[in-house]
């Protein structure tokens, strides 16, 4: 049974008991946290953004550890952020926030949603309410695949406070970054650089390099750790610090204001 708290003003399970039967769950706030242990002291490895789903595959005590419906990646969420739906349930995908400031009403209370949060069409379904009280979002019609559309897109994150496992504006990751900007095109990318890497076609050179093709930089032993949008041949868009424009040449990223490099050049794909 789902229920709302006016007092608290969020939602909460009761007798959500995933271990006897697979469960579909969904974000009922703006983030919601995946953690590495049942525990907000332990790593936050991805978030589920508002409405996004999954399904839930064991629990603990005010914990659920589920696994994404969009990518594939697991983790365990509190119970408080997060209302079982019903497995059938298929929401219709409108658009996606661009706009700071956006928000929606869950139980007729406003809820703020980062950029890149998917808007659907409205919800209701036993006492869980939500509607969209600002149209003015990316609709998915107008969204085109392309170069100047993943630029766009970018641009929209540009200068958001880096986040180990985010993946919004109000903080994201390198790979949650790329993640987000292909995910509004409708392009499915994996959540992690080291999985983003196998995906897509190899771009030889950097010269050749379109904007929308991704960069893929390595350590010493060889391992993908970061991953940024190339804008064209000589400039990246990524997550280090906050989301920035650097330069590029052949060996990798030059801070574009220190003049140091940051990141050595392992590899190019190309997406679409």
């Amino acid at each position: 049974m789902i229920y709302f708290n006016q007092d608290a003003a969020f939602l909460k399970f009761h007798n959500f008991h995933p271990n006897n039967s697979m469960k579909k769950i969904m974000s009922i706030t703006g983030i919601c946290p995946l953690w590495k242990e049942p525990s907000c002291k332990t790593e936050m490895t991805s978030q589920l953004l508002f409405c996004e789903q999954a399904i839930a595959l064991d629990e603990a005590i005010d914990f659920t550890f589920v696994r994404c419906l969009f990518d594939g990646y697991e983790g365990w969420c509190m119970n408080n952020q997060i209302a079982g739906i019903p497995a059938s349930t298929e929401f219709e995908l409108k658009g996606y926030i661009n706009k700071n400031g956006t928000g929606a009403l869950i139980n007729n209370h406003f809820i703020h949603l980062p950029i890149a949060t998917p808007v659907y069409g409205d919800i209701n379904f036993d006492s869980l309410k939500i509607e969209y009280n600002n149209n003015d979002y990316l609709r998915t019609e107008d969204i085109k695949t392309g170069n100047a559309t993943a630029e766009k897109i970018a641009m929209l994150f540009l200068n958001t406070p880096y986040l180990w496992g985010g993946k919004s504006a109000f903080g994201i990751d390198c790979s949650g970054l790329t993640q987000k900007v292909f995910k509004m095109m409708g392009i499915t990318l994996r959540r992690d650089a080291w999985q983003q890497v196998a995906q897509g076609e190899t771009v030889d050179f950097l010269q050749q390099a379109q904007c929308g093709d991704l960069a893929f930089f390595d350590n010493d032993a060889g391992e993908i750790i970061h991953v940024g949008i190339l804008l064209n041949s000589s400039s990246v868009i990524h997550a280090s610090g906050y989301v920035r424009i650097d330069d590029m040449d052949n060996l990798g990223i030059v801070n574009a204001v220190t003049g140091k490099r940051t990141h050595r050049l392992r590899i190019i794909k190309r997406m679409f």
